[in-house]
């Protein structure tokens, strides 16, 4: 994930330029790490001095504290033009500080105000970034997966020219890729104790749901298994004759032939024409 955080940093560098450019490059309150109270205190500033102390605290890695800065410029000039960048940037800040929470809320805050401002795709994208990278193992429950799969949707769906949206594209493969491996491992625990078809349910999911990952072809194997169990030789026939047609080189189509010529040798003749 460090390299998607670099990428974000290169997506928003154009924003903090652009304050650069109209800033009073002033250090004032932007001390060493002992004067972060200092810093972030409620001291009435003029907006460049607030703004260019915000970006200098970023540029030293110290998000937290520019974070606060660029709240505080917000709330010392609401109405300044200053105002609308720094809420992005502070959102952008506690992105790569991996405060996610408040860097969906200040980038969901940044929409309601400004949803048609031309920084909106960024927003939309920074929020996607924050629960994508947040993504835990299959083995856990993937509950902020499926709020990246639904937050880099959005991201396609609104602005599908953008380099936002192909990147959230490249990242929904992978998104995908984990919502079925949770489904195959919660299939293959079914598949174990016997429950054959709440594990073809689960099994099933993959193969409709999630057919371009790489999990669909040990889908269509366990299906061809379960089928096998519950006493529907036909279905099996079924399964393992898509799976020969879509994958015909991969070790579960393999599998499946050699399951279906064990069990009855007369079917794996239409399974192999099928191919």
């Amino acid at each position: 994930m460090q390299s998607t955080r670099r990428s974000a940093r290169s997506f928003v560098r154009p924003i903090a330029l652009a304050g650069a450019a109209f800033a009073i490059l002033l250090t004032a309150g932007c001390g060493g790490r002992g004067g972060q109270h200092k810093d972030t205190a409620y001291v009435a500033r003029d907006v460049e001095t607030l703004y260019s102390a915000a970006k200098a605290r970023l540029d030293k890695g110290d998000y937290k504290i520019a974070a606060a800065l660029f709240d505080e410029v917000e709330r010392q000039h609401p109405y300044s033009p200053w105002a609308r960048r720094a809420q992005l940037m502070s959102a952008f800040s506690y992105y790569v500080g991996r405060d996610y929470n408040k860097s969906i809320q200040a980038s969901q805050r940044f929409l309601s105000i400004h949803p048609g401002n031309k920084d909106a795709p960024y927003a939309y994208y920074l929020i996607a970034l924050c629960y994508y990278e947040q993504i835990s193992d299959v083995d856990r429950d993937q509950a902020i997966t499926e709020q990246a799969l639904t937050a880099l949707n959005e991201v396609n769906r609104r602005f599908p020219r953008t380099d936002y949206a192909a990147d959230a594209r490249v990242k929904l493969d992978l998104v995908n890729d984990h919502l079925a491996g949770k489904e195959m491992e919660i299939g293959r625990f079914y598949e174990k104790t016997g429950k054959w078809l709440a594990a073809q349910v689960r099994f099933q999911n993959v193969v409709e749901k999630y057919d371009t990952t790489s999990h669909a072809p040990e889908a269509l194997f366990r299906l061809t298994e379960t089928s096998l169990s519950l006493g529907v030789p036909e279905e099996a026939k079924r399964y393992a004759a898509v799976l020969g047609a879509n994958y015909p080189g991969s070790k579960w189509y393999q599998k499946a032939f050699e399951l279906m010529d064990k069990y009855q040798p007369e079917t794996t003749r239409g399974i192999a024409s099928a191919k």
